[in-house]
C-alpha cells in the first residue's frame, strides 16, 4: 500500500459488498470542525486507528488527526504512513480552529502595535527628516513581505503539515540544532521580554493615571512603584486564564482599539499644543564620526523593534480552520492587511508629528508618551491625559496575553506530552501565574530594561527580517539565480548582517552614554 497512489475519494462512499479490513485506516477527518474539543483526536500508542470495515469500492484512503490539514490529493500521497502528533488538541495555541480574518486583525494588530511605537522619534532625532522617514517606510515594506512569506509558509504543500508555532518552522527548515543556536533566544525574548517591558511600561503608567486623577486632591496614600508593578502585574494573571488564544480575540481586540487611541491622542495633542520653543531638527552629531555611525546604526535597531510580532503570525494563523478549498493564509492575509493599514497609521503619524513637535528635545526614556506629561502636563485637560494613561494600560494589559500565550504553550506541552491528557485548570492556573510573576520579579529587578529599545531591535530583527527569508528559499525552492532567488538571499543576509551590527552598535552607544543600572529599584 506504501507505493499504491491514494487520490481523491467520493464524500459518501459507494455501496457495496465489504471487503477485508485495509491495513490503514482512521475516525473521519474534521477539517471543517469550527473547534477543537479537548477530547483525544487519536490514541496515545499508534495515533491511527484501523477500522473493522471499508465499502468495497471505495478508495483506500489516508485520514489525518482534525489539526493537520490536508491540501489536496497530492499531499495525500505524500503524507502516506505519516504520524502526526495528536496533542495540539490540548494547547492553548491550536485548542481552538474557530478563527477568522477579523480575529487575525485582532490579533496582529494589537501584538503588531504598542509602547515601541512611542520611541520612534528618538531614532528621527539622529536620521533626521528624510532618512527617518526613508528608513521607516523601508522598514515598513520590508517586514510586510516577511509577513507575506510566514502566512504563506504556514501550510506545507510537501508534507501536508501546518506549522503552528514559529520554532516548529524553524525546526524543520533548519534542523533542530541550528534552530536551538539562532532562533530560540530571539523568540522566547519576544515573548518573555516584550511581557517583562510591558509589566514596566504599564505600572508607570498606573502611577501617571493616579496622579493625574488625583492629582493634590486625595489623601489616600499612593502606592510604591513596587506595588504598582504587583498591582500591574496581578490583573495580567488574571486576565490570563482565558484558556486559548481564540478566547482572547476580544481582548485583543480591546487591546488594538486602545492602542490605536492613544497612539492618535498621543501625536493630536502634540501638533494641537504646537512645536516647542527652540526646537532643532539637526541630527545629533556624535563626539567623533564613529560615535557617529553608531548613534545611526541604534537609530535603524529602534526602527527595527517597532516592527516585531512575526513570531507570532504563524500561532495566530493556527487559530483557523484549513482545507485544500479554503486554505487558512487567505483571511490570515486579509487580517494582516487590515491591521497593518491601521499600524501604518498610527506609527507614520507618531513618528513625523512627535519628530515635528519636539525635535531633539524628545525624551529618550518613553519617548512620546513622557515628553506628553513632561511638556504639556500643565496645560492640557486632566481628562485626555488620564485617559491616555489609561489607554496604555488596557493595551499593555491586552499585549502582555498575547506575548505570554507562546510561554503558556510551552509549560502546557511539557504536561501534556508526558501525561498524554490535557492540563487540568488548577494546573494552568499555577503555569500562568508563575510565568507572570517571574516576569514580575524580572521587572523590578531590573527596570532599566525599557531603555536597550536598540539593543533589542537588533537582537530580534533576523525573526522579523531575515528568517522568513532563509525559510522561503530552502522550503519553497525558487528557482536558483532566479529574481526570487535572488530577493529573498539578498534580503536575508543583509538583514543577518544588519542584525549583528545594530547589536555592536546598541552596545557601544549603552557603554558611551550610560545606562543606570538601578537594580530593584523600580522608578
Amino acid at each position: 500500500m506504501g507505493d499504491k497512489e491514494i487520490g481523491s475519494f467520493p464524500t459518501t462512499p459507494r455501496t457495496g459488498s465489504a471487503a477485508p479490513t485495509p491495513p490503514i485506516s482512521a475516525p473521519p477527518s474534521q477539517l471543517h470542525s469550527p473547534s477543537l474539543t479537548r477530547s483525544p483526536l487519536l490514541s496515545t500508542d499508534d495515533h491511527i486507528q484501523p477500522a473493522s470495515k471499508t465499502p468495497k469500492s471505495s478508495t483506500p484512503r489516508i485520514r489525518t488527526p482534525r489539526f493537520i490539514t490536508p491540501l489536496g490529493s497530492p499531499i495525500r500521497r505524500a503524507l502516506k504512513l505519516t504520524r502526526f502528533d495528536p496533542h495540539d488538541a490540548w494547547l492553548p495555541i491550536t485548542e481552538s480552529r474557530n478563527g477568522n480574518a477579523y480575529y487575525a486583525a485582532f490579533h496582529t494588530l494589537c501584538s503588531g502595535i504598542g509602547i515601541q511605537a512611542l520611541v520612534l522619534p528618538v531614532a528621527f532625532t539622529f536620521l533626521g527628516w528624510s532618512w527617518g522617514i526613508i528608513t521607516l517606510t523601508v522598514a515598513f515594506i520590508w517586514q510586510l513581505y516577511t509577513l507575506y512569506l510566514l502566512v504563506h509558509l504556514h501550510e506545507s504543500p510537501e508534507t501536508g503539515m501546518r506549522y503552528s508555532r514559529y520554532l516548529q518552522l524553524c525546526n524543520a527548515t533548519f534542523g533542530e540544532k541550528l534552530a536551538k543556536w539562532f532562533a530560540l533566544f530571539p523568540i522566547l525574548y519576544l515573548s518573555a521580554g516584550t511581557c517583562i517591558t510591558l509589566i514596566i511600561i504599564g505600572a508607570q503608567s498606573c502611577r501617571l493615571f493616579f496622579n493625574t486623577v488625583c492629582g493634590g486632591t486625595c489623601s489616600a496614600q499612593p502606592p510604591t512603584n513596587a506595588e504598582w508593578y504587583l498591582i500591574f502585574t496581578s490583573a495580567a494573571v488574571l486576565l490570563s486564564q482565558l484558556p486559548n488564544l481564540n478566547s482572547i480575540a476580544g481582548v485583543s481586540l480591546v487591546g488594538a482599539i486602545t492602542a490605536i487611541a492613544y497612539c492618535t491622542l498621543i501625536w493630536v495633542i502634540s501638533v494641537v499644543e504646537g512645536r516647542m520653543p527652540g526646537v532643532s531638527y539637526n541630527p545629533v552629531k556624535g563626539r567623533t564620526e564613529v560615535i557617529r555611525i553608531f548613534d545611526i546604526l541604534n537609530a535603524l535597531g529602534i526602527i527595527a523593534f517597532a516592527f516585531r510580532g512575526h513570531n507570532l503570525i504563524l500561532e495566530i494563523q493556527a487559530t483557523m480552520p484549513s482545507d485544500e478549498k479554503h486554505p487558512s493564509r487567505v483571511p490570515m492575509w486579509k487580517g494582516v492587511k487590515i491591521a497593518y493599514t491601521l499600524v501604518a497609521m498610527c506609527l507614520f503619524p507618531l513618528a513625523i508629528a512627535g519628530y515635528w513637535a519636539y525635535g531633539q528635545m524628545i525624551p529618550v526614556d518613553g519617548g512620546m508618551l513622557t515628553a506628553l506629561f513632561a511638556f504639556h502636563g500643565q496645560d492640557t485637560s486632566q481628562f485626555l491625559l488620564g485617559l491616555t494613561s489609561l489607554c496604555v494600560i488596557i493595551s499593555s494589559l491586552s499585549s502582555f496575553q498575547i506575548y505570554g500565550m507562546p510561554a503558556f504553550d510551552d509549560m502546557e506541552s511539557l504536561y501534556v506530552k508526558k501525561k498524554k491528557e490535557p492540563s487540568p485548570w488548577w494546573l494552568r492556573l499555577i503555569f500562568r501565574a508563575l510565568f507572570g510573576y517571574l516576569c514580575f520579579f524580572a521587572a523590578v529587578a531590573i527596570p532599566f530594561l525599557a531603555s536597550f529599545a536598540g539593543l533589542i531591535g537588533g537582537i530580534t530583527l533576523p525573526v522579523t527580517l531575515a528568517y522568513p527569508c532563509f525559510m522561503w528559499v530552502k522550503v519553497k525552492k525558487p528557482k536558483v539565480y532566479g529574481p526570487n532567488w535572488w530577493l529573498n538571499w539578498s534580503l536575508g543576509l543583509f538583514g543577518m548582517a544588519l542584525s549583528g551590527l545594530l547589536i555592536a552598535a546598541s552596545l557601544f552607544v549603552i557603554i558611551d552614554n550610560g545606562v543606570e543600572f538601578s537594580f530593584f529599584n523600580p522608578a
